[in-house]
């Protein structure tokens, strides 16, 4: 599995409120909901983001509440990984369960760049910066979870078997 993409930057403790505003939580359609996904730290994200693209933050990504709506707006605004220093870890299980790529790589967090196109490889945790030409380990996929974020999440997962 891959991922390859322009990166879109944010900073440390980006919070599920941030991610996706409580005001909006009443929205039950996904793709209206996206719409809303960074807007109180980034207005225009939504405007930009292509689908493939890569997000990348600092510490403790998706810190706050335990809503599954915070990966939910991210993988259907188009974001195809999202590289962290460190995840919050039931933002890190969320966004496993609804099936959208999360990766942990501390020194690729802190040397990605807002724009840069980057490649990332999930079998070997392998993180490409075409832009600056280097590379970071960041942890590989197990193939168990490669195989519930191909099959859209841990529910379809669950009704394939």
């Amino acid at each position: 599995m891959q991922a390859k993409g322009k990166v879109f930057k944010y900073g440390d403790n980006v919070d599920t409120d941030v991610i996706i505003p409580a005001r909006y939580l009443a929205i039950a359609d996904p793709k209206e909901l996206a719409e809303h996904c960074m807007e109180d730290i980034d207005r225009d994200f939504v405007k930009k983001v292509q689908p493939g693209n890569i997000m990348v933050a600092g510490k403790n990504f998706g810190c706050g509440s335990s809503r599954e709506h915070a990966p939910l707006v991210i993988k259907v605004s188009g974001i195809s990984c999202v590289i962290a220093e460190t995840f919050a870890r039931i933002f890190y299980r969320n966004a496993i369960n609804i099936g959208l790529p999360i990766i942990e790589c501390p020194e690729a967090a802190k040397n990605i760049q807002d724009g840069d196109e980057v490649e990332v490889d999930f079998d070997s945790g392998i993180i490409y910066n075409r832009t600056s030409g280097k590379q970071y380990q960041g942890q590989a996929f197990p193939e168990f979870m490669q195989k519930i974020i191909k099959a859209e999440g841990l529910i379809n997962y669950i009704n394939q078997k």
